[in-house]
């Protein structure tokens, strides 16, 4: 049950990770109001389109994973099109390496739980892979609010010629995603018993994620750095790129000496 519904996921894969790409492409131009309303239709759809499959259709369970498939694909639609017809974002619309990697990643997770069929003692192989991913997944979340959080400092900074403030604060970020990575990291080492607990209750599959948690704990860290990093060099690259394209509007720091010359 649980591999047919994953089965019927997969489309939605590839849509959210277009969906990804155009929300960061949005957002690192504060267009709101396009994204609410972008977000809010394929909701609504959502709760009908879900009723309908689960409930009117032979689909039952799988319905919902249908919906889910079905509702990501109308978001990606529908700001693609607002993409496509905006003139300014027509014309100079461009997504950043940083936002491909980082989709690519999620993908990359997906595609681990869903091949890990082929390894040996599938069953224990797929939930392990999947507790580490969800593990994963969530100590990231502490990090990637501070990437987000650096990247909007350090590009107002670097757009204020204040690079000396742009690398404190990015030095400040990346030690406060340490000391969070290594509070996660160490009440893993000692709980790792009782998170897994809450994913399953085979000792079977505790002890071989007790056995994983050695490699868990660095990609955690590593993660953590390279979150952080990634989101403020994503962030620059955006704001070079408006910056390039529209220099009128780019505001530098001028200094006159007495003589009248600029500098």
């Amino acid at each position: 049950m649980v591999a047919l519904y994953i089965k019927h996921l997969v489309p939605g894969l590839f849509a959210y990770g277009l969906l990804n790409n155009i929300l960061r492409f949005l957002q690192t131009q504060s267009i709101v109001y396009p994204l609410v309303l972008c977000s809010l239709i394929p909701l609504i759809l959502h709760i009908g389109i879900t009723y309908v499959l689960v409930y009117h259709t032979s689909l039952a369970f799988v319905g919902a994973a249908v919906a889910v498939s079905v509702s990501l694909w109308i978001a990606v639609l529908m700001l693609a099109g607002y993409v496509l017809l905006a003139d300014g974002l027509r014309k100079h619309g461009k997504v950043s390496p940083w936002s491909r990697l980082i989709i690519l990643e999620y993908w990359a997770f997906e595609l681990l739980v869903l091949l890990a069929w082929i390894l040996p003692n599938s069953e224990i192989t797929t939930s392990l892979i999947a507790m580490c991913v969800n593990t994963e997944a969530i100590a990231y979340m502490l990090t990637y609010g501070l990437s987000a959080a650096a990247s909007t400092r350090v590009s107002s900074e670097v757009g204020a010629s204040n690079i000396d403030r742009a690398k404190h604060a990015m030095a400040v970020t990346l030690k406060l995603s340490v000391v969070l990575a290594l509070a996660v990291v160490l009440a893993l080492c000692f709980g790792h018993d009782i998170w897994a607990s809450l994913f399953s209750d085979s000792h079977v599959i505790i002890e071989e994620f007790a056995s994983m948690t050695p490699l868990l704990m660095i990609s955690i860290i590593l993660d953590s750095i390279r979150g952080v990093l990634s989101g403020v060099v994503d962030w620059l690259d955006m704001w070079s790129l408006m910056s390039n394209r529209k220099p009128s509007t780019t505001r530098v720091s001028q200094k006159v000496d007495a003589s009248g010359t600029r500098w």
